[in-house]
């Protein structure tokens, strides 16, 4: 078999040259590892598989599993893993890596200094708990492939829209991008990235509840039927007639099927003058100017 090695990051001409000659006279298997000293550097050369499988999830929780070439960018694997999807502005997409919370420091300095400073970090914190921003998402660099970003093969990225400026032209003719685009949309309004008023809310959950459950039916959908924090944002959750309130947008929402439910939830939501913008947590620090009159 031809390995190419070509895209490997730093490799020395000789040291590529000497790696090519001994694969291609080489039968390895591929669950072997290729692995050599040339002097002075005593540099390790790995033989892995080009080919990856990558698991790619979904916001509405489907994952696909999908072929890649691992010696490509992120931005060029994009074009196929959209593709692959049905999406072709793919340019507006982009992958989020999954990243374990590291453990909090127990926060035992003695310096004044460093009290100040746990005490901003737990400032901040406690805003990024209470605030939805992008600082939480890890996004990946385009430029870069996933071996220089630390992405194992074990790892399931999350495929998410990024930009917004072609979402317009999105509609009933697009289902997979409209339901992309509601559930992105829908996630966005329920944590908070979203703030909108009570009314708002249940114009929206109504919405949703035509597209989860069809045409309204009274003796069916009253209050306790829904699990209000699949439809609410946490702040209304527990506030009056919320259910009553929500059931009667579903009621106005008629015969409407899921796709036109789906369009309809999405014209609103751009509507929101949040909505297309991403928001981080930053600290600022205060600086006092003096000013000296000659």
């Amino acid at each position: 078999a031809t390995i190419k090695l070509d895209f490997l990051p730093s490799v020395h001409p000789s040291l590529l040259r000497l790696a090519k000659c001994l694969i291609t006279r080489s039968t390895f298997r591929h669950s072997h590892s290729l692995s050599f000293a040339l002097p002075p550097s005593q540099d390790i050369l790995d033989y892995k598989k080009k080919q990856r499988p990558l698991k790619i999830k979904m916001l509405d929780g489907a994952v696909k599993t999908i072929m890649v070439d691992d010696s490509k960018t992120v931005g060029e694997l994009l074009v196929t893993i959209c593709s692959r999807i049905g999406i072709t502005n793919y340019e507006e997409y982009s992958l989020i890596q999954e990243v374990m919370e590291e453990k909090k420091e127990d926060g035992t300095g003695t310096l004044k200094k460093d009290r100040t400073l746990l005490r901003d970090e737990r400032k901040m914190e406690k805003l990024k708990a209470k605030l939805h921003t992008d600082d939480d998402l890890n996004w990946l660099d385009h430029s870069r492939t996933f071996r220089e970003q630390g992405v194992e093969e074990t790892e399931t990225l999350l495929l998410r829209r990024k930009f917004f400026y072609s979402d317009q032209n999105v509609d009933s003719r697009d289902p997979v991008q409209l339901n992309l685009l509601y559930v992105q949309a829908r996630d966005d309004i329920l944590n908070g990235s979203h703030p909108v008023s009570f009314d708002k809310a249940c114009e929206f959950a109504g919405i949703q509840a035509q597209i989860q459950f069809g045409p309204h039916i009274e003796h069916k959908h009253k209050p306790g039927f829904l699990d209000l924090k699949e439809f609410l944002p946490k702040e209304y959750i527990k506030q009056r007639g919320n259910e009553k309130k929500i059931f009667q947008d579903h009621k106005n929402c008629g015969e409407m099927t899921e796709i036109e439910a789906k369009v309809k939830y999405v014209k609103l939501a751009r509507s929101l003058r949040t909505y297309g913008v991403s928001f981080f947590l930053v600290k600022v620090r205060l600086c006092v100017c003096v000013c000296v009159k000659h």
